[in-house]
């Protein structure tokens, strides 16, 4: 028998947008149910394991009054719980990992803290229903419009019908999106409908989406062996090279990620060369009273094991899993590699003391909970967010485009990871950019949304569009959008094309402490 509920807005998707978007709509006074596939709310911030990427002005400006407190609710995370040194307690900014991705990495479950905090006032008074381990599988539609979506719950069984006047689609990969017929599009523009520079030359391809990577933790302890059981599929990757890559696929040596040159890298911290160890490291034991921390502890999010040999959109469930599982092969094969073949700088081989650290992570294998999406189907919208819109080649002196329509900002270079169609790096300067409102509204569909990297952008500027606090910003914008259409008995696209309700609602956005504008203009 299913279960029904009914609620003003439903999320499915508990990701950085999902939450944003139940935050920002339950501060409205509407009700939310939101649904997560896994059983941590958070997306990139948790499950997928994924410390923010930021712009270097985060600490001053450039993201919303909530992702701010979500960041000073990490910081106050290790203050209040952790023995941190006196230096670290007094830094004001403090990074706890002091990871060079990022101004504050910091450990997945502190993030997944974090977010449960500032969702308990409204989960208390019963405004937020939170549902872990659902996943959508069937909605009903009316014309244009969205009547019910159908979850099935993994871990008790079973199904509900959620119904409500609006649904935003916050899943990772923009799951409502083909079961309400709402249309989108995946993969690569060709130049001929984008006029994109870096488009593709010849016809579009549908099926080349950026790489996919299954992230870990790791720590090391000097003299002890931790090395896992030899994974299956390790001399298929021991042996693989792609046309586009310098050397082996398990091994340092990479194409850099802006001139192509082959760069070679090393593990640890290595004078004369540059090292990952540091560059997405969650935990800096020198940040914490001795004895706190054996080790320092890593992210391995690199792209030495960026999976690519197919996507796991819009293919059969069969495809789905062979390529969830080879993304899973790759990143044991990589840990494996370092731990056993790995040149070290004393002429040994492997690293046996890197240990996979279960608990930061919280899976039996050592592995995130979910593989790390970088790019989702995407709405065909109102508007469409361009290469020539943003890119610093493109707009020259000018800054990037300004949008009249903008319910945010956002700022990172145009960056793609190798992709299923076998295409290497492509990378673009950028100047910060705004977020329009157009790119929210689907063409056809009126009472749904999309709340993370499922907006109208393309296969290039999707790659700047997909960070932490700009899905965090795109979530947030579209759970005040739905609050304020249910409160004002309007629909979002005359919010965006009738110039009172327009500026209406920009003034509850900037009320509500999210950015519209950039107050400089430097390309990144």
């Amino acid at each position: 028998m299913k279960r029904e509920r009914h609620s003003d807005v439903v999320i499915i998707g508990g990701g950085t947008g999902g939450c944003a978007a139940a935050l920002a709509a339950a501060r409205m006074g509407k009700t939310v149910i939101m649904t997560e596939e896994t059983d941590w709310i958070g997306g990139q911030l948790t499950s997928q394991a994924v410390p923010p990427d930021e712009h270097k002005w985060i600490e001053q400006f450039g993201c919303t009054r909530t992702y701010r407190q979500f960041r000073d609710g990490v910081r106050d995370y290790y203050r209040r719980n952790m023995p941190l040194t006196p230096e670290a307690r007094a830094n004001r900014n403090l990074n706890p990992g002091n990871g060079n991705v990022s101004r504050i990495c910091h450990e997945p479950r502190t993030a997944l803290a974090v977010l449960q905090e500032m969702l308990a006032p409204y989960v208390h008074n019963g405004s937020l229903v939170v549902l872990t381990n659902c996943v959508p599988t069937a909605a009903e539609t009316e014309g244009d419009r969205v009547r019910s979506v159908t979850v099935r719950h993994t871990d008790i069984g079973g199904e509900t019908v959620l119904t409500a006047p609006y649904f935003l689609d916050a899943t990772e990969c923009g799951d409502l999106l083909p079961l309400t017929g709402t249309e989108y599009v995946t993969g690569s523009e060709s130049q001929r409908e984008t006029g994109e520079p870096h488009a593709l030359a010849g016809d579009a391809d549908p099926m080349d989406m950026q790489a996919i990577t299954h992230c870990f933790a790791m720590d090391y302890i000097e003299g002890e062996d931790h090395t896992i059981e030899k994974p299956r599929d390790y001399e298929f990757w021991r042996s693989y090279q792609a046309d586009f890559w310098p050397g082996k696929q398990l091994g340092m040596l990479v194409p850099h990620f802006i001139s192509l040159e082959p760069t070679l890298y090393s593990i640890m911290p290595q004078d004369g060369m540059t090292d990952f160890w540091r560059y997405r490291r969650i935990i800096d034991k020198s940040n914490f009273a001795p004895g706190t921390y054996a080790s320092d502890i890593t992210l391995v999010n690199w792209i030495m094991h960026d999976y690519w040999l197919g996507p796991v959109i819009d293919v059969s469930e069969e495809e789905r899993q062979r390529h969830l599982e080879g993304a899973r092969q790759l990143s044991l094969s990589f840990f494996y590699w370092m731990q056993t073949e790995a040149p070290r700088p004393d002429g040994k081989l492997g690293y046996p003391g890197l240990r996979l650290r279960k608990d930061v992570v919280g899976t039996e294998d050592g592995l995130a909970k979910a593989v790390y999406i970088r790019e989702s189907r995407r709405i065909r919208a109102e508007f469409t967010v361009l290469e020539q819109h943003i890119a610093a080649p493109c707009r020259g002196d000018q800054g990037a485009m300004p949008f009249h329509d903008t319910i945010g900002i956002g700022c990172y270079r145009m960056d793609l990871h190798p992709s299923t169609g076998q295409r290497t790096y492509i990378d673009s300067s950028t100047y910060p950019f705004q977020i329009p409102l157009g790119s929210l509204i689907p063409v056809r569909m009126n009472n749904l949304l999309p709340a993370c990297k499922n907006i109208g952008t393309t296969h290039l500027t999707n790659g700047c569009y997909r960070l932490h606090p700009v899905e965090w910003n795109i979530g947030e914008a579209a759970g005040y959008l739905a609050a304020y259409c249910l409160l004002n008995h309007v629909e979002p696209r005359q919010v965006r094309n009738d110039a009172a309700l327009l500026a209406d609602f920009q003034r509850l956005l900037t009320t509500q402490g999210v950015e519209l504008h950039w107050p400089i203009m430097h390309a990144v």
